[in-house]
């Protein structure tokens, strides 16, 4: 599996928040630049009629040497365990790729401002996806108490 594959981000974040500083997400305002280079205003068209976009985005800043590829504490906490870097969130992942789901606040022109991004300014994005209860979870979403204990502060302190 030694394929490359390049992507050219479709924009960036502006946020004023330039530290990944891992809570209190939701107090801090943020907006999708497209680029307008690849992209006309039609490309965001009716994506305000979505209550939620999920953004796909790039860890630009994580370094080589940060990269995890086996089993960690997440955050570094040792009350926590030892889990894959697959079983959790963290941003030092081999492919430094990140996902969320925000609150679409309101599309103007090229620009899509959200509420919930837990990404930095100047953070490459990759892709955005509107959120469709079709394709939420089918089922009871479980998760291992840690979990919980992690995103306690996360979106709000």
């Amino acid at each position: 599996m030694a394929e490359t594959i390049t992507m050219r981000p479709i924009g960036r974040v502006v946020s004023d928040r330039t530290e990944p500083i891992d809570d209190d997400w939701d107090s801090i305002a943020a907006r999708i630049e497209l680029d307008p280079a690849q992209f006309t205003p039609e490309a965001l068209m009716d994506l305000d009629s979505f209550s939620h976009a999920e953004i796909v985005f790039l860890f630009d800043r994580v370094p080589d040497a940060k990269i995890e590829t086996g089993a960690r504490h997440p955050r570094g906490n040792p009350d926590w365990p030892r889990i894959g870097i697959f079983a959790q969130r963290g941003k030092n992942r081999p492919n430094r790729i990140g996902a969320t789901a925000c609150r679409v606040l309101k599309v103007d022109g090229l620009t899509l401002h959200v509420a919930g991004l837990d990404a930095i300014n100047g953070t490459p994005v990759l892709d955005i996806k509107p959120v469709m209860s079709g394709f939420a979870p089918r089922g009871r979403v479980t998760e291992p108490d840690w979990a919980s204990e992690l995103m306690q502060g996360y979106w709000k302190r």
